[in-house]
């Protein structure tokens, strides 16, 4: 990949974050499609929304398949920055058929927190694979693989402007955590997802999710 292009790509990690603002689901629109308008008319997993609230939705998604990859690494950036490099190799043609694949959304990223501040944290970067490219072609770098997701339940944050740093996420999925205790949801506490709608050069408008799992959920994502 063209490191000008990829330094342009994550240029924002260093931009300092705009105002982040929860977004209800009452304030999203749909497209004619019945896809969510901020899959910005890309390819994006299917969901069904069970339960609405002022805080979050539950939301039961579709088995998919997912392209990933993962770095145990303290700095959320650095981390970030490397797994998507790999992945953005694998859909420009880094794979058996040397076949590029178009974008998709969202870039979810897996975090397992260490056990204290000075511990390593583990991540999991994944693209969705959209049902036109499948059978998805095989990866040529030992790092990145195929995932398949099986039907699951997620409790799903949402909230707009720019999240790229660690503490950014980290405080969207406290609120979110603190909403589902007050109403008694049971849910796993070890590890959480972020997900990612947006190109680093929109600029407005952006949306972006957190996600906790059901107490007996499990993800490979």
């Amino acid at each position: 990949m063209d490191k000008a292009a990829l330094i342009s790509m994550f240029i924002t990690f260093v931009m300092s974050n705009d105002v982040l603002k929860y977004e209800p689901a009452n304030q999203r629109t749909v497209e004619s499609s019945g896809v969510p308008k901020f899959c910005h008319k890309l390819a994006c997993p299917a969901f069904e929304v069970i339960k609405t609230t002022k805080e979050y939705e539950e939301r039961e998604y579709a088995a998919t398949e997912w392209v990933s990859t993962q770095q145990t690494n303290m700095d959320y950036e650095k981390a970030s920055y490397t797994m998507f490099e790999r992945l953005f190799k694998y859909i420009k043609g880094a794979n058996e058929k040397k076949k590029p694949i178009k974008m998709t959304c969202p870039v979810v990223n897996r975090i397992i927190p260490g056990a204290g501040p000075a511990c390593e944290s583990n991540f999991t970067m994944s693209f969705f694979v959209a049902p036109i490219q499948k059978p998805a072609p095989a990866p040529t770098d030992p790092s990145v693989f195929l995932n398949n997701a099986p039907r699951f339940t997620a409790y799903v944050r949402q909230f707009s402007g720019y999240a790229m740093t660690y503490d950014v996420w980290r405080d969207q999925a406290v609120a979110l955590a603190k909403a589902l205790k007050v109403d008694g949801v049971e849910f796993r506490t070890d590890m959480y997802w972020t997900a990612g709608y947006d190109s680093p050069f929109e600029l407005f408008n952006r949306h972006n999710e957190v996600w906790f799992l059901g107490k007996n959920e499990n993800l490979s994502l």
